[in-house]
């Protein structure tokens, strides 16, 4: 992440209706980011937790790149959990409860991969053609144990990213690649009064696919 991205995520809430401000905004310039990083992602949430009809709420906020359930004992626990496959995504207990209904999207000027053949590393920097890409995620709130419930540092947000098998020319740089949403989607994803369940992100992923294929692979080397 860099300034761009800030300037690219402050047109893209904008252009939603709502001032950046109302998003409650505050993500920072980060050149590269490595899973536990603190990044960016947009989701909505209910302005009364406990009314299913209350007023969506969007938010652009920073979340640990590692997701942790509720009920993990630790922050940080010793399996990656900042990929989630989108094949069995509904099905694990670490991320199940958060593709139901805390669903967000990971933005991004593009990614790298490593290509690997006979011994050798060849990274690409996979772009759009244009704009933003938006990576399908989820996040989920982790309450630490260890402090008092009146201490507001208690609470952590975390994320990660779905993946699934790669499609097209990227499937000869590497065989996963993120699940891609387009833009006239991102409502629908992040709305947490949809219910995420197998047939949303099987749709999800078929719509990625197709999205892939205007992708762009530059060789760094």
């Amino acid at each position: 992440m860099d300034d761009t991205v800030n300037e690219m995520i402050t047109e893209f809430v904008t252009a939603t209706g709502r001032p950046p401000e109302e998003w409650q905004a505050d993500w920072l310039a980060t050149p590269i980011v490595r899973p536990t990083d603190q990044i960016p992602i947009l989701l909505k949430t209910r302005a009364h937790r406990d009314d299913p009809d209350s007023e969506l709420i969007p938010r652009a906020a920073l979340a640990q790149w590692w997701l942790t359930p509720p009920f993990s004992p630790v922050l940080r626990g010793k399996h990656a959990t900042f990929n989630a496959r989108s094949e069995t995504v509904t099905q694990k207990p670490t991320f199940r409860a958060a593709v139901a209904h805390q669903r967000a999207v990971l933005p991004s000027i593009g990614y790298f991969e490593t290509k690997k053949s006979s011994g050798t590393s060849v990274p690409h920097y996979i772009t759009p053609p244009e704009g933003l890409l938006f990576f399908a995620g989820l996040y989920s709130w982790w309450q630490d144990p260890l402090l008092s419930s009146d201490d507001p540092t208690r609470w952590h947000l975390t994320t990660t990213m779905l993946t699934q098998a790669a499609t097209g020319a990227l499937a000869e740089i590497h065989d996963r690649m993120p699940v891609i949403i387009a833009h006239d989607s991102l409502d629908e994803w992040i709305d947490p009064r949809t219910l995420g369940d197998e047939s949303l992100v099987q749709a999800t992923v078929a719509a990625s696919a197709r999205l892939s294929e205007q992708l762009h692979a530059e060789p760094q080397v």
